[in-house]
């Protein structure tokens, strides 16, 4: 299993405004200049809160926005308003465990779904792209515990006025005493 996330953050590191909205995003750039297409079809499932869900349900054709991958909301609702969304609540991290060795699965967005993950050290792969917008204050991308988290830095890319920062995490090891990074 390969859990990744992808998505887009202000340089001073938030994911969404005070309000949870997106159009400092949408003001910034669009899909067509990144590589997401290719991201996505490595993709067998995606996992996103429900915040980040309102936000697609918003959108029109909404239930097309991941055609080919499992998509899972967590939410305490019983169902959505879209088909190809299903609803689980509960952990995340335990219920990423059950979902298979041999599956990319991508957060799709939100702060209570990464930082569980991050914590637990399932995350494997962050591909960032900053935009060049200071909002001041908003919804963090990382929240998790205090914890050394390293990972390695594998690419860097431009796409319009996005810089893409490519990821990959570090495991720890202890050699003779002294922790080690792979």
């Amino acid at each position: 299993m390969s859990v990744f996330f992808y998505g887009s953050i202000t340089l001073d590191g938030y994911l969404a405004d005070k309000n949870h909205g997106l159009s400092w995003l949408h003001e910034t750039g669009s899909l067509e200049e990144t590589d997401y297409e290719d991201f996505y079809r490595k993709m067998d499932i995606t996992i996103m809160g429900k915040r980040t869900f309102e936000e697609i349900a918003g959108l029109e054709n909404a239930a097309s926005f991941y055609p080919t991958t499992k998509n899972y909301v967590f939410t305490n609702a019983a169902s959505l308003p879209h088909r190809g969304f299903i609803p689980v609540s509960g952990d995340v991290a335990q219920f990423v465990t059950g979902l298979g060795a041999d599956k990319n699965i991508w957060i799709v967005g939100g702060n209570t779904i990464l930082a569980p993950l991050l914590e637990r050290d399932m995350v494997g792969h962050l591909i960032i792209q900053i935009a060049p917008v200071l909002l001041g204050e908003g919804i963090p991308l990382f929240t998790q515990r205090e914890g050394l988290q390293r990972f390695h830095l594998d690419e860097v890319k431009q796409y319009g006025q996005f810089a893409e920062l490519v990821y990959s995490w570090k495991r720890p090891f202890r050699e003779n005493g002294s922790l080690g990074w792979l």
